[in-house]
């Protein structure tokens, strides 16, 4: 799966306006995040058919900002106890693997962005 970074309009109906472009084509969102970063509106969207999206998306006119790879964990993985959470991104702090991006997705899954996913995946 991969995150793909959009940068919105911030106005009633773009969000729907995603959706409906990526339903149309049979596409599902498994997982989505959204914030404003230095004046931008960006939704980050979880997606198995990447390539698809990207296309569609793009066709559509919508502003991609970025597609990149991404641990996917299930959160039983990472909440088993108080702490181990913060113990994981201990772990891949002291690798000096920078958490960029952190956000739920469905089915109790964490969507993490890093700068070196090679290097997390060999860690975890």
């Amino acid at each position: 799966m991969k995150d793909i970074t959009i940068a919105l309009e911030n106005k009633p109906g773009t969000l729907a306006d995603l959706g409906e472009t990526l339903g149309k084509s049979k596409i599902n969102i498994e997982g989505l995040c959204g914030a404003t970063c230095e004046g931008e509106d960006l939704i980050h969207i979880l997606v198995q058919e990447s390539g698809k999206a990207y296309n569609v998306l793009d066709r559509a006119g919508f502003k991609i900002k970025e597609e990149r790879e991404v641990l996917v964990l299930s959160i039983h993985e990472i909440v088993k106890q108080p702490g181990s959470a913060g113990r994981l991104f201990r772990k891949l702090a002291q690798e000096g693997i920078n958490i960029n991006l952190i956000y739920l997705a469905e089915n109790n899954k964490i969507v993490i962005g890093v700068d070196d996913l090679k290097k997390a995946k060999s860690v975890l």
